[in-house]
């Protein structure tokens, strides 16, 4: 399994960006389908954006064009670009990896990150 390290989380008013990001370990990150998952308090644990093994992406329909997904095999990284952000995008988010994409809805399938947390003001 990778082992995921996210990074970026912090404070900001509503209507500015944030850009997450996480870093992979191991061998077998090009291997892996990515995932950003976020959990509000009080909420289950929802998913916000993923991207393929081959880089097709897929969003949740509460971000989708505002939020973008990429990754770097080279440098074994994931990011979400958060733009336009809103007070209901406050959440515990998280990196995900998984080598099929029917095990990222499965939570003991594959990786997880331990989380950072995004607040955003109103």
């Amino acid at each position: 399994q990778e082992q995921l390290v996210e990074s970026g989380g912090g404070l900001v008013p509503a209507g500015e960006s944030l850009r997450l990001s996480c870093s992979a370990s191991g061998s077998g990150f090009s291997l892996n389908n990515m995932a950003w998952y976020r959990q509000a308090p009080g909420k289950e644990r929802e998913m916000v954006a993923t991207i393929t093994i081959g880089g097709t992406t897929n969003y949740a329909d509460s971000v989708k064009g505002r939020f973008t997904i990429s990754r770097d095999n080279a440098e074994k990284t994931v990011s979400l670009q958060m733009n336009s952000l809103k007070p209901e995008d406050t959440a515990v988010y998280y990196c995900r990896a998984a080598a099929a994409m029917a095990w990222l809805d499965r939570p003991n399938f594959g990786s997880w990150g331990q989380g950072t947390q995004v607040t955003v003001s109103s």
